[in-house]
């Protein structure tokens, strides 16, 4: 249902390396074209997590970015909040990623409300989404598909032991939130899993041979050759 993905989504599938920068949401026109210069990036990323952002910014930042033909990944406030990911996806952006995600009943409601029918049940509407024009409604669905980015954010022991399993079909990547997770590390001190760089090395072992990627927010350029012989193959980092 899942496997006729082009673009950037095959890019996750094929293993191949992606590279993204977090941008503020109120970032300026110029001052997005000067970060998208400093490297060959992918995506950009969004939040709304840990960030005031009202939809109107949402929906501003995106078409900004669809000028340009630039990907957005856009983190939404809270995990309960993936019953709410298809009104997310009407105000532009391309991909979501769930923060905190523990339970499979989280990758369920994200996957029903990520896809269209028949893959998923995303209600159809939206002026701002992201490739909608000259499309009839069976077209878009089809193409958006074949074409959004679903990440899932892992930021406990307990959800990286169980990264297997929360990596449904539809499920593009597996991002982890290394902040949080070491507070879970600490909370937890006779874990076999002893640090995030042992979590991360762990759950890309896990999903080898699964087609689902895993991201670290490993910051600047430096450490991505360390991250890549975990098996890491997308990268968030800072602008």
């Amino acid at each position: 249902m899942f496997e006729n993905a082009i673009g950037l989504k095959q890019k996750y599938r094929n293993g191949e390396r992606i590279i993204g920068v977090s941008m503020a949401p109120n970032t300026p026109p110029d001052r997005f074209d000067q970060i998208m210069d400093q490297d060959d990036y992918d995506f950009v990323s969004i939040d709304s997590q840990h960030t005031p952002l009202s939809e109107e910014r949402v929906a501003a930042f995106c078409d900004m970015a669809a000028e340009r033909d630039v990907f957005v990944q856009f983190r939404i406030k809270h995990t309960r909040n993936a019953y709410l990911i298809g009104n997310y996806l009407d105000l532009g952006p391309c991909g979501i990623e769930i923060p905190q995600t523990e339970l499979e009943e989280t990758v369920d409601d994200a996957l029903h409300y990520f896809y269209y029918p028949p893959a998923g049940g995303r209600s159809f509407g939206g002026g701002h989404r992201r490739g909608a024009e000259d499309k009839s409604t069976e077209e878009y669905a089809d193409w958006w598909n074949s074409f959004g980015v679903l990440w899932l954010q892992i930021e406990s022991v307990e959800a990286a032991t169980r990264g297997h399993l929360l990596a449904k079909a539809g499920v593009d990547c597996l991002s982890m939130g290394p902040t949080d997770l070491s507070m879970s590390i600490k909370a937890h001190p006779q874990h076999w899993l002893k640090s995030v760089d042992d979590t991360i090395a762990y759950l890309c072992r896990s999903l080898e041979g699964t087609g689902v990627a895993v991201c670290h927010r490993n910051r600047t350029p430096d450490t991505r050759e360390k991250y890549a012989d975990m098996g890491v193959t997308v990268f968030l980092e800072s602008a």
